[in-house]
């Protein structure tokens, strides 16, 4: 059964004309609305769509057959072609497969909740995709991924992965596969991961269970320039590693990571920028490989392993040329910027590796502008390491200073104060107002998205009575009901 409006020319087509991008609808001179309640005939409506169609799939449990509903040979950039349901959730997919695309670009696909067993797969020779607001659940099957995005300038926003005890990723950026030419070796462009919740990932194994990898060993050199932002972690147990990034040039901001084993891991590529981002009562923190990486703005509080990590390496760099072998290996930090982060009562706050297998150590790394507080052990326990330059920086509590120079840092009460969403701010007499030190790398706000103006303070918070823009996200604030 099938219903089909014409908007053309009518108040409801000026209404979705005029809607806001949330409500994902697009409309062209001859965009139509169709509602179906079948396979069947919602494969018939993709087959025929034209840029600007909506297709609304009926609420209900439907099993997809084995060769999965196809969205082939469609050209919708600028006036997306949408396939959603009726309502957020309520269209129930099961079976092998779910939505397979090829040579295809403008898809929108919203709002269904995702039960197969086989690989969602956004493939190279489609770009211009975006799911959004589903909820994706896919079987517990051991190594298997549930979403891989090969193509450029994909979104995925407000969906809800969940609820996993197996080996394999929630979500894992990729590239084309390998073509004519072994060689090529490039990442997808124009990734944008955003307003996502990720929750209750429980493989307990040692690797293989991240909720987002973006990139490969043997991609790591490419620039791929994620944005990876406003997603909500929580429960992310499945690895070490809850944002593994293997590859260039990326955004990691303003994410929330509670109660997770894995941390935010720079583990392959170079100058990627990690900033906003809280981490609260886990277990791993921020861990850094390669160059020319800045990490800044970031909370860290209630770790129960070390907060910030600067690794060593088994190679000095990775090089274009590199084995198979090399290329999955650690290398070394090189020109870290560290700067105007705040980490509190973590088990350890900094600190390097003394690895057998990796005597390559970390070289000319600032740490400049940041308060560690703690309350055992050494606040800073570096391993080897280079032309650090250590500066501005605020120490407190009974833990020791460790290893960290003498004229690097000043030991005196930041005076913090812990809000209501756990944030941990500077009170109106706090020493470290108007007393960071000028970095290389002008930080023009701070965690709370307030701007930070001429007069810096140290830490990641800037004294302020505003009300913040940005706090700690919650699961109001992801996933497929968010705003």
């Amino acid at each position: 059964m099938q219903r089909r409006t014409f908007l053309t020319g009518t108040l409801l087509g000026a209404a979705f004309a005029a809607a806001p991008v949330t409500a994902l609808t697009t409309t062209g001179a001859h965009a139509a609305t169709v509602t179906v309640s079948s396979i069947a005939d919602l494969q018939r409506e993709i087959d025929r769509a034209a840029p600007g169609d909506r297709i609304v799939l009926a609420n209900g449990t439907y099993t997809v057959p084995t060769n999965g509903i196809r969205i082939s040979g469609k050209n919708a950039t600028g006036n997306h072609i949408t396939i959603v349901s009726q309502n957020r959730g309520g269209a129930v997919l099961q079976g092998e497969r779910g939505f397979v695309l090829s040579n295809s670009h403008g898809i929108t696909i919203s709002g269904f909740a995702f039960r197969q067993n086989q690989t969602l797969v956004i493939p190279a020779d489609c770009s211009d995709i975006r799911l959004t607001r589903n909820d994706i659940q896919h079987a517990d099957v051991a190594g298997r991924d549930w979403v891989v995005v090969k193509a450029d300038n994909v979104k995925i926003d407000r969906s809800f992965f969940h609820d996993r005890t197996t080996e394999g990723c929630f979500l894992v950026a990729d590239g084309p596969d390998a073509p004519v030419d072994p060689d090529r070796k490039t990442m997808v462009k124009g990734l944008h991961i955003f307003r996502n919740h990720f929750a209750r990932h429980s493989y307990g194994g040692t690797s293989g269970g991240e909720a987002i990898r973006l990139g490969a060993s043997h991609r790591a050199l490419d620039n791929a320039g994620a944005i990876v932002e406003y997603n909500l972690f929580e429960e992310c147990n499945g690895d070490n590693e809850a944002v593994s990034v293997k590859s260039c040039g990326n955004f990691i901001r303003y994410n929330t990571l509670r109660t997770c084993k894995g941390g935010i891991v720079l583990r392959h590529g170079n100058g990627s920028l990690v900033h906003g981002n809280h981490l609260i009562g886990g277990v791993e923190g921020i861990r850094l490989y390669g160059n020319d990486h800045k990490v800044f703005n970031n909370h860290l509080t209630g770790l129960t392993k070390r907060a910030l990590v600067i690794g060593s390496g088994s190679a000095r760099d990775h090089l274009p040329g590199d084995s198979e072998q090399e290329q999955q290996a650690n290398d070394a930090v090189d020109r870290a910027l560290i700067t105007h982060n705040t980490l509190v009562n973590n088990w350890r706050c900094v600190a390097g590796e003394n690895h057998p297998e990796r005597p390559h150590e970390p070289r000319n790394v600032v740490l400049s502008n940041n308060i560690l507080v703690g309350g055992s052990g050494g606040l800073v326990e570096m391993g080897h390491n280079t032309g650090f330059t250590w500066q501005g920086n605020l120490l407190w509590g009974s833990a020791t200073n460790g290893n960290i120079p003498a004229g690097g840092f000043v030991r005196t009460d930041p005076r913090l104060q812990q809000g209501t969403d756990g944030v941990f701010r500077l009170a109106s007499n706090s020493p470290a107002i108007g007393a960071a030190v000028a970095t290389s790398h002008a930080v023009t706000d701070d965690l709370d998205g307030h701007l930070r103006g001429s007069s810096r303070d140290i830490g990641s918070d800037q004294y302020s009575t505003a009300v913040p823009v940005r706090s700690p996200l919650t699961a109001t604030d992801v996933g497929p009901n968010a705003a």
